[in-house]
């Protein structure tokens, strides 16, 4: 399998001269789960539209599988399995005869893929009972069982937890893991959610107003998010070597610019001020550092004017 599922290149979408997307350029790998993190309006639907191909750029590019152009993709978008905005069912089924109609509709012939995927989604024992008549959360989970009727390699999932109450959103948190670890399907998952996608992502993609802010892995931000105490003085070596051998850690990263972050002593500010100055260390700032993932993610989109 080519390492890379997705890529795009300055995908850009516009519906009347306004940007949705503007030079969005992402790249997903096999075998992770991406969380496509945005307010509501950020452009999240456009690009999944744009990928599954649904809706069409105004200019960019799409590479799925390692394969370019239209023609390519329509036989590639095969491979996928997607739910974009609601889950496709039909309220006076049950949840056999939808994956029957799926089925059908795909030109599956196997019928045992029915039971096999309402046991993977939980929903072997609904019998008789109408889709209308499920809770948000089966009706999520119904939508994933008919995503996966093709046996897709990249699962699109457009704010599946959005409305869910917390049972509901255990139960899709727990089976998206469950395709990426057992199925080894890579997923895109979107949601305006930061804190709830952390539980999920392996990977996360940060969109406002149509651009992509940021791309990171979790340990990248879990470092961002991480709380330390922010210490910059006039000479960085002796900092770190009083940290070593009068305050007995090596729990501190040195910054770029020379500052230190120090993830021990936490509560113990005056201490640590106390002990740098009687070894000749001119702090020029000492303070608590380190957002909540409300508050990272709110400084990644440019404050709380946008919010």
């Amino acid at each position: 399998m080519n390492k890379y599922i997705l890529k795009t290149d300055n995908l850009t979408k516009s519906y009347h001269g306004v940007n949705a997307l503007h030079n969005v350029s992402v790249t997903l790998e096999a075998g992770k789960i991406y969380g496509l993190i945005g307010q509501n309006g950020a452009g999240k639907s456009t690009l999944m539209r744009l990928v599954t191909g649904l809706a069409f750029p105004t200019s960019g590019s799409i590479e799925l599988f390692g394969h370019t152009g239209e023609k390519a993709l329509q036989a590639e978008r095969k491979r996928l399995g997607s739910i974009i905005e609601y889950p496709s069912i039909i309220p006076a089924m049950t949840a056999k005869e939808n994956l029957r109609l799926h089925r059908i509709m795909r030109g599956i012939p196997d019928e045992k893929i029915e039971d096999e995927l309402l046991v993977t989604v939980g929903l072997s024992d609904t019998g008789r009972k109408k889709a209308k008549n499920f809770s948000l959360g089966m009706k999520q989970r119904l939508g994933i069982a008919a995503a996966l009727i093709g046996n897709p390699e990249l699962l699109i999932l457009d704010e599946p937890i959005n409305g869910l109450d917390p049972l509901g959103v255990v139960e899709i948190r727990n089976l998206i893991k469950k395709l990426c670890e057992e199925r080894h399907i890579t997923i895109l998952i979107s949601s305006h959610n930061l804190p709830e996608l952390y539980q999920t992502a392996t990977d996360y993609i940060i969109i406002h107003k149509g651009e992509i802010k940021q791309v990171m892995t979790l340990a990248q931000l879990e470092e961002r998010c991480r709380h330390h105490l922010l210490i910059s003085c006039n000479e960085p070596e002796k900092l770190v070597s009083v940290l070593e051998m009068k305050l007995n850690t090596r729990n501190f990263k040195v910054m770029a610019d020379k500052s230190v972050k120090l993830y021990d002593y936490m509560g113990e500010k005056e201490r640590v001020s106390k002990i740098l100055f009687e070894n000749g260390v001119i702090v020029t700032n000492l303070s608590n550092e380190g957002d909540t993932l409300e508050d990272y993610f709110i400084s990644v989109v440019g404050g709380g004017r946008n919010v």
